[in-house]
């Protein structure tokens, strides 16, 4: 029988503490790809997983490093013959993973939108799309606890401080508990995040002609992801019931006219 009860009648802002039972808790784990000061690197995402339950999917990463010995990070900009197969089992592990959600954005730094919105300033985009995703993020009757990977950053970037307050500040009421950022190494989950908006910001890459994306290991990994959601690129986006994959439309700008 489930713990969480749903009571329609009780409007999200009318619960109180003793409502524990009717309201959802549940954890995102947070990355990015694409260097903030690394003007080369032309584009940057933010992925975030959400679910309820971590430790099942740890678990299930976890039996299978040590029955595999595996005991490597797992970062796409490091694929290779030696880890693509662990790879694509743990991008397949969270596929198979019950309750589980992917949130996205992918921005082209040399943009309009990105020197628009964001002024120009990577340290302001990471934190403001990091706030986006977990609005698109949160549902009704819930609160949700951010564990993002360890940036770092300016001494004047409170990330932590900011994205909890501007966070609850605009929806006027507890929506995000706590924000801590912690050593991916330390984390299987950030690594599959880090797996999936690798892959996007990938083919991404690709399609724009950013990159000529010969790394096969690379390539693998993004057509397992690709096959899994049932898309053939993710230049115009993504969506369906459990992946929202938000793609800046300024990167649209560096295709070739036809």
């Amino acid at each position: 029988m489930s713990f969480f009860k749903f009571k329609k009648e009780i409007q999200t802002a009318d619960l109180k503490l003793s409502d524990y039972d009717q309201i959802w808790s549940k954890f995102c784990f947070l990355d990015e790809t694409g260097s903030l000061n690394n003007l080369t690197d032309p584009f940057f995402s933010v992925g975030i997983i959400k679910m309820s339950q971590p430790y099942y999917l740890m678990n299930k990463i976890l039996y299978e490093r040590n029955k595999r010995n595996f005991h490597d990070e797992m970062h796409f900009n490091r694929l290779s013959k030696k880890n693509i197969e662990f790879a694509k089992f743990a991008v397949g592990a969270f596929f198979d993973t019950k309750s589980t959600n992917f949130y996205s954005y992918s921005i082209d730094k040399e943009g309009e939108y990105f020197k628009k919105e964001f002024d120009g300033d990577p340290w302001k985009a990471y934190e403001q799309l990091t706030i986006r995703l977990l609005e698109a993020a949160l549902s009704e009757k819930e609160i949700l606890i951010l564990l993002a990977d360890h940036v770092t950053t300016p001494r004047e970037i409170k990330f932590e401080v900011n994205v909890k307050k501007n966070v609850n500040s605009k929806l006027g009421r507890l929506a995000l508990a706590g924000v801590c950022r912690i050593n991916s190494h330390s984390n299987d989950l950030l690594q599959v995040v880090d797996l999936i908006i690798g892959a996007v910001s990938y083919d991404l890459k690709i399609k724009t002609g950013a990159i000529e994306g010969n790394s096969s290991c690379k390539r693998e990994l993004l057509d397992c992801l690709k096959k899994n959601l049932g898309t053939d690129d993710f230049l115009n986006g993504f969506k369906n019931r459990n992946f929202n994959i938000f793609v800046d439309k300024s990167m649209k700008l560096r295709l070739p006219l036809t």
